[in-house]
């Protein structure tokens, strides 16, 4: 048996919640998860020496919330950026994310929210690096604004900051890839109150957008997946892109 590529810290918020996809693809390249839950009570590594990767997956609370593991979690990603550690934010991650590098995360001005399939652009700077798909899965009410010195690699109509990277090892998704069918089916059973809020599509539109346009999302992630588990230290684009310092506690 060959020896495992390494191992990605996985952050979950939710008893019941999976890393999904991604989580299945990790593994199918070797890597062993080390699953945490802190909103559950799980403590997070005060050093990051024996993981190769950070993944922070989303969750139903805000970024914005005073909760400790919310701190506990923007601290986490800030000692990753510090050392530039490949992390990766989903969602309530990615907003989780932006945070720690200073930016702003609210709900939409006009209290739109992004629950189903939406249109997805890809940014000179997001085409370079692979094909984006047409239209990703998303579940959220909040958005974060674009981090200085991070590199913008997808937008969109509501949410216009939808991807990002800082430096070469930090990306940050405010859709969520990692969701397969099942997971979807259950999202929509479980929070079928959110299917009413603004802007939300109904049960159906997400199962029809499942058909249209999972290939394409399977197809991207691989090759993000890739570009994620190889990073780059220091290739981003903007002075601002290198390590940071981690906030005094």
């Amino acid at each position: 048996m060959a020896p495992p590529a390494g191992t990605v810290l996985v952050v979950l918020h939710q008893a019941r919640s999976t890393p999904g996809r991604i989580g299945e693809r990790l593994e199918r390249r070797g890597y062993v998860l080390d699953v945490r839950r802190p909103a559950l009570g799980d403590a997070l590594p005060e050093r990051l020496d024996g993981h190769d990767g950070v993944v922070v997956f989303g969750g139903p609370m805000s970024a914005n919330d005073p909760s400790p593991f919310i701190t506990e979690e923007i601290r986490l990603l800030e000692r990753a950026l510090a050392s530039t550690t490949p992390s990766l934010g989903v969602c309530l991650g990615a907003q989780l994310m932006a945070r720690a590098l200073g930016a702003r995360v609210a709900p939409h001005e006009a209290g739109a929210c992004e629950i189903g399939y939406y249109p997805l652009a890809a940014t000179g700077a997001g085409a370079a690096l692979m094909p984006w798909p047409s239209h990703v899965y998303h579940w959220h009410s909040e958005g974060f604004d674009l981090p200085a010195g991070a590199d913008l690699l997808a937008t969109g109509a509501d949410f216009p900051n939808q991807a990002f990277r800082y430096g070469g090892t930090a990306y940050g998704l405010q859709f969520h890839p990692e969701v397969t069918r099942e997971m979807m089916c259950a999202w929509t059973e479980r929070g079928a109150h959110r299917l009413t809020s603004p802007g939300a599509q109904p049960r159906e539109a997400h199962l029809d957008g499942w058909g249209r346009y999972d290939g394409a999302v399977c197809r991207w992630l691989d090759a993000f997946l890739d570009a994620f588990l190889t990073p780059r230290p220091g290739s981003g684009i903007g002075p601002a892109n290198g390590p940071i310092e981690p906030k005094p506690a």
